[in-house]
């Protein structure tokens, strides 16, 4: 039976009196109705005035550790790397310092600028590592973005913008933990110019991207997509302010250190020029790293500009790498004795094992990732057969266990020349 017109014409928002069929949700109270728009509009004046109510609130889950505290956290999870964590705590500490600053207590003529973060260091070295631990530390919502698949607007890819997508999802779309959050870019040096000379081509996978990243790295309102960008098109955007996100990238940088010791070895020229060639450490170029070089791998001014502090990882030796296989506090080994504890098995090593690892991973010149595939090689016939023997409780590898695991495994075709 249909609805009488009078009751259709009747009915309207009693907020801002719109008809039932201009709206796209009406909802009924016991004394009026309200549509959807009023809705939006009176739930974001609510989020303001609890925001200008609760002042500073958000920033009380911040967990702002002085510097030294930082790095003595960092100790517990990364292995070495000392320089790379002294300066990682100093930015993180003054950037969420300069967060939590009240407003009545800020000096209009003195403004502190955000100071963004990159990291240069081979594979495997720690840079993910380092950026996602110090966000579990300071309590904040952290994303990765690989910068290899960003290209410039309009291409094939995605856009910069996607990368506030990550860290929006992170925070459960709360928009205002997401602009007191932590992104990590990774592969950064993918991005690198691909050339000195002007082409008729755009090099939308390069510059292109860096062009694009500027906006988010300086601090400024962005409308970002909160499903993706190109895939749905007709979404509402949600705007963000980057003004106090810390980026922090990393890359390899591969073939760097040539750059670094062209430029080191032309300074010393001259007069002193063979005191200043003593000093250097021929092994370890990336120590001397510069903005000058990051100019000449292909970053381009502007983006260097936005990314003030600059550190570098050393590679790993055998000592670190044996360091890192068995004392952090979150150690592959320890992991591995977790998950045979799990299923009522203990667990042990001969210590030549651990060497024999070490030795492997340098061979391969993975890094630190190679260690992880190196005992999941020798490990995964035990893996395979004890949790379904419920006769064995205790497990012990030898070395030659692991030698003779290691020669039939796959894994021992990627060996270096």
């Amino acid at each position: 039976m249909a609805e009488p017109k009078e009751s259709k014409a009747g009915v309207k928002c009693s907020f801002c009196e719109r008809d039932k069929q201009d709206t796209t949700v009406l909802i009924a109270g016991k004394r009026g109705h309200i549509c959807d728009r009023c809705i939006e509009q009176a739930l974001q004046l609510v989020k303001e005035e609890l925001n200008e109510r609760n002042g500073n609130s958000l920033y009380k889950s911040i967990n702002l550790l002085k510097p030294l505290e930082i790095k003595k956290h960092l100790d517990d999870y990364v292995i070495g790397q000392e320089d790379a964590k002294k300066v990682l705590s100093v930015a993180v500490y003054n950037h969420y310092k300069r967060v939590a600053q009240k407003p009545a207590k800020q000096d209009e003529d003195v403004e502190i600028e955000k100071s963004n973060v990159i990291m240069v260091g081979e594979t495997g070295t720690g840079k993910t590592l380092l950026a996602r631990t110090i966000a579990k530390i300071i309590n904040v919502p952290f994303c990765m973005a690989d910068a290899t698949v960003l290209t410039e607007a309009g291409y094939v890819g995605e856009d910069v913008e996607s990368i506030l997508t990550r860290l929006l999802q992170a925070a459960d779309y709360d928009v205002l933990a997401a602009e007191r959050g932590i992104v990590f870019i990774d592969e950064l040096d993918k991005i690198s110019r691909k050339g000195d000379n002007p082409s008729i081509t755009r090099d939308v996978s390069g510059e292109g991207v860096q062009q694009g990243l500027l906006k988010l790295l300086e601090g400024s309102s962005v409308n970002v997509p909160p499903q993706g960008g190109r895939k749905h098109p007709d979404q509402k955007m949600i705007q963000v302010n980057t003004k106090n996100i810390l980026f922090i990238c990393g890359g390899a940088f591969e073939g760097i250190d040539r750059k670094i010791a062209n430029r080191l070895q032309s300074q010393t020229l001259g007069f002193g020029a063979r005191k200043g060639l003593e000093d250097l450490n021929r092994n370890n170029y990336l120590q001397y790293i510069s903005p000058e070089d990051l100019r000449s791998f292909g970053l381009i001014p502007e983006l260097i500009g936005r990314l003030p502090v600059l550190t570098h990882l050393d590679s790993l030796d055998e000592a670190t790498l044996r360091k890192i296989l068995t004392e952090p506090r979150n150690s592959i080994i320890k992991q591995y004795v977790k998950l045979f504890d799990l299923d009522g098995v203990k667990l042990t090593f001969d210590k030549s094992v651990f060497d024999f690892i070490v030795e492997k991973a340098l061979e391969f010149k993975l890094g630190a990732r190679g260690l992880r595939s190196i005992c999941e090689a020798i490990m995964m016939d035990a893996m395979f057969e004890v949790p379904s023997n419920k006769a064995t409780k205790e497990l012990h590898l030898t070395l030659d266990y692991a030698k003779n695991k290691m020669k039939r495994s796959a894994i021992n075709r990627l060996k270096v020349a």
